[in-house]
């Protein structure tokens, strides 16, 4: 079954920008840093999905060069996906543009890849797999 997993929003300051959500009562997870990402991020729980915050640890990450082109925002669209392994399969035989050709593994330690705007209508996709298991996370759902 494919599902929303997630929001990806680039912001300048995750100390600033969670503070909306605070306010109007919603729990955020702990921040976490994903190194070869060069960024930090945390999870903002949303019915049955997630806003997922993202600021830049470098000025040379997605992140950072995304806020100069742009400023903050909308960054990603995240599908949580059964198979992640068949997912890839099927878009690359069928020649859909990916950012990478492996999979990697990021928050949560959860396994994930982008397709490229170029093949979705100009919206960056994530596909995400599974569910890891990580004491204190705000697991998906």
């Amino acid at each position: 079954m494919f599902q929303i997993d997630h929001l990806g929003i680039a912001v300048k300051s995750l100390t600033n920008a969670k503070a909306i959500y605070e306010k109007l009562g919603l729990s955020v997870s702990p921040e976490e840093t994903v190194e070869h990402e060069q960024v930090k991020l945390l999870m903002v729980p949303v019915g049955e999905s997630r806003l997922e915050l993202l600021e830049a640890t470098s000025a040379d990450s997605t992140i950072a060069k995304f806020i100069a082109r742009r400023g903050e925002g909308l960054h990603h669209v995240c599908l949580k996906v059964p198979d992640l392994s068949a997912a890839v399969a099927r878009l690359k035989a069928d020649g859909v543009r990916l950012v990478s050709d492996q999979i990697k593994v990021g928050a949560g330690g959860h396994p994930y890849i982008f397709v490229h705007p170029a093949s979705t209508g100009g919206v960056l996709l994530e596909l995400v797999e599974g569910e890891a298991t990580e004491p204190g996370r705000i697991p998906r759902v």
